[in-house]
């Protein structure tokens, strides 16, 4: 029988489905990102639900969140925070910026220039921030989830390596089927339904699930097939740049939180391979330039080439 906090983690992902409608597996890779304590990139083209999904996440798990609009001219100090010098204590006192939170929305991070773009890097790698000499811990849990739309639409500049690698998972919603768009249609905006839904988590049960990730078992015979998956990245002739070793670290957290969410207490082959396409697919660089479904291709079919253990 399932405990109070299991029970609570599934009306969490019963009440994400309602919300994001037709999107289940979807969600439950954002809800193993957030576990595995990953930061999340959400791409696809305008209007699908995209930061809609960022600001249920915080709401359902009970976070506190800002959101970041990334624009062109967006400064770095806009995000970490700024020194302001105080008169009356003559001294200069430091002023957080909205990357103090528990669940920061980056929205349409590859609108914003590179420079700004580096400025997360510290935060998201190292979950503190530095500023004037000084540094800052952020708030836990600490979860970035940048959504962004496709490349080569106007006006956006490519994440560099070093930034995609920082994100546990790149997940894509994609539209809507026919039923699920009807039922959308009727209901109005779902942004609305938000503001009257309670959560069902809170910030300290959600650091406790992250702790019995961490203590879902993983068998020998489960690291040696994770270990020949990230080996045959590095060597298949079309692959230019392959899995990273945090890239495997997290594969395997995520695989954890994955299986938490089905109710086990130890990873199977089929825990990898559900979260291996969100994890592998932003971090492969082909020989020829790929576009974001060709990457996802490519991951499946690494995931096909390897043997699966008994």
């Amino acid at each position: 029988m399932a405990d109070a906090l299991t029970q609570s983690l599934n009306q969490s992902l019963t009440t994400l489905d309602g919300i994001i409608l037709g999107k289940s597996r979807a969600l439950r890779l954002c809800v193993a990102c957030l576990l595995a304590r990953g930061h999340l990139l959400i791409e696809d083209v305008p209007g699908v639900g995209k930061t809609t999904l960022a600001h249920a996440l915080a709401q359902v798990f009970g976070l506190g969140w800002n959101r970041v609009q990334f624009t062109s001219d967006l400064l770095p100090a806009d995000i970490i925070g700024v020194s302001i010098f105080d008169r009356s204590a003559q001294q200069f006192e430091f002023r957080k910026g909205p990357v103090f939170t528990q669940l920061l929305l980056a929205d349409e991070v590859n609108r914003a220039s590179p420079r700004t773009q580096s400025a997360l890097l510290e935060a998201m790698e190292e979950r503190q921030v530095s500023a004037d000499g000084q540094t800052y811990v952020l708030p836990e849990p600490f979860f970035v989830v940048a959504t962004q739309n496709p490349t080569e639409q106007l006006g956006t500049f490519a994440l560099p390596e070093s930034q995609l690698d920082r994100f546990l998972m790149r997940v894509e919603l994609g539209y809507p089927d026919a039923a699920h768009e009807r039922e959308l249609l009727r209901s109005g905006e779902r942004r609305e339904m938000l503001t009257r839904i309670p959560a069902a988590l809170d910030s300290v049960r959600v650091c406790e699930l992250q702790q019995r990730v961490r203590r879902v078992h993983v068998a020998d015979v489960l690291l040696d097939y994770l270990q020949k998956l990230i080996q045959r990245s590095r060597e298949r002739p079309d692959v230019k740049l392959g899995l990273s070793p945090r890239a495997g670290q997290g594969l395997l957290r995520a695989a954890q939180a994955w299986a938490l969410l089905q109710g086990r207490n130890a990873v199977l082959p089929e825990d990898v391979q559900a979260v291996f396409p969100a994890i592998a697919s932003h971090r492969l660089v082909a020989e020829e330039v790929a576009t974001s479904r060709g990457s996802r291709e490519l991951a499946l079919d690494l995931l096909r080439s390897q043997a699966v253990p008994e």
